[in-house]
């Protein structure tokens, strides 16, 4: 990567080319939770948005599906994705837009989409979680995982501060919101709130990153950060973000239905 990619480039791209596969905020341990929550059966359909480098797809598909279908925006991430899963019969990617997946409404069961919520305005959010209640059958899920505020009554000057400081760092315009927030957008769409699950946000914490990837990738994924300067000033400037504001920073793992 050049200087000037490394420079521009949004935070969760610059670490997954540096081998980090887990890059939600609640790690694999939330992700977890919010797949076991949504009780996925070999007679489900299952629709993912912005599965990215397919970590949360791999565990999806091991759930054995009836069908799953990626919607993912990202041209390169898709061709990957595609070539990855190509030789499953019950798996295709699409490089669409989750607002308009192109989808027929009432279609699947489940929908899951993490840390992307986050990083749209809220009109965009509302576009969105819409789109997957017109997909999903009355009686279906949807499972979000992404960034949080708290407490909530947290204050318009804090909340303003961290969003600035995300934008500034990983080149995202990252609008996170508190829990009741969160619910409230979902609500506003039709869905009925039904699980909550809750992780300190501590993406690059050393025992995070070794709970999520392993020692060996753990290892991997330090050297290869050791070895690409501009890339580890970008993941420095992140961390010490993310640490200067951990008090108020969360990551949210909502199950919301379809009624």
């Amino acid at each position: 990567m050049s200087n000037k990619t490394i420079n521009t480039e949004q935070g969760h791209w610059i670490l997954a080319k540096m081998g980090k596969r887990v890059l939600r905020p609640g790690g694999k341990a939330l992700t977890e939770q919010i797949i076991h929550s949504l009780n996925i059966q070999s007679k489900d359909t299952v629709v993912e948005f912005a599965p990215g480098i397919g970590y949360t797809a791999d565990i999806l598909l091991d759930k054995n599906p009836y069908q799953y279908t990626g919607i993912e925006l990202n041209e390169e991430a898709a061709q990957n994705l595609t070539q990855k899963v190509n030789k499953k019969s019950n798996a295709i990617i699409y490089n669409r837009s989750a607002s308009e997946t192109g989808l027929e409404t009432a279609c699947t069961d489940i929908v899951m989409g993490e840390a992307m919520l986050t990083m749209q305005a809220d009109n965009r959010k509302s576009e969105i979680i819409r789109e997957a209640f017109r997909i999903l059958k009355k009686g279906g899920l949807y499972g979000i995982h992404e960034l949080g505020l708290k407490p909530d009554n947290i204050s318009e000057e804090t909340k303003h501060t961290i969003q600035r400081s995300l934008a500034q760092t990983i080149k995202v315009n990252a609008r996170p919101l508190t829990q009741k927030e969160w619910c409230h957008l979902l609500e506003q769409e039709g869905f009925v709130i039904k699980t909550i699950h809750t992780s300190p946000m501590h993406l690059l914490r050393a025992s995070r990153v070794l709970s999520d990837e392993g020692i060996w990738r753990t290892l991997k994924i330090g050297f290869n950060i050791l070895t690409h300067g501009q890339a580890r000033g970008r993941i420095l400037e992140m961390r010490k973000v993310f640490e200067q504001h951990e008090t108020y920073m969360a990551a949210y793992g909502i199950i919301a239905e379809k009624p």
